[in-house]
């Protein structure tokens, strides 16, 4: 799950083998950039709809006979990430995925403020220890 901003995925494209992971652009990201194409309510409402069922040659057609103020741009935007952009629609009803990376945003900044506890010491090669007991408690599989 990534916003969009190219060095998440890069650092994703260094974890693991790309078959054993599904990658997904981040379903509000892809919102905040739609809405900054210049055009009437009922024409964004029918882009959302594509994109919500995943419907990127769709949209970017309908972008194409529109021809809106940045358009374009967001035509450049769905064919970067055109790979990630999934069918938000099933995942969300199946509870495949989250749709949304603010679940991993939020755990990012805990992660964040607790390194930085007052007179906490780190040291940078026990992070991933730390990180991988952590993430084996929440899958439930450690125990304390």
């Amino acid at each position: 799950m990534g916003d969009g901003h190219d060095g998440i995925w890069n650092i994703i494209a260094e974890i693991g083998d790309k078959k054993h992971r599904i990658e997904i652009l981040d379903w509000y990201h892809l919102m905040e950039n739609l809405h900054k194409i210049e055009t009437k309510n009922y024409h964004i409402l029918q882009l959302k709809a594509y994109l919500w069922f995943g419907q990127v040659e769709e949209t970017i057609n309908y972008l194409n006979k529109l021809k809106p103020i940045g358009g374009s741009n967001f035509c450049i935007y769905l064919r970067k990430h055109q790979t990630k952009i999934i069918n938000y629609h099933y995942f969300q009803w199946q509870k495949i995925s989250s749709i949304g990376s603010g679940a991993v945003e939020t755990a990012v900044k805990q992660i964040s403020h607790r390194v930085k506890l007052p007179g906490a010491q780190w040291k940078e090669e026990n992070v991933p220890q730390i990180l991988q007991l952590r993430s084996s408690y929440l899958n439930g599989k450690f125990a304390i």
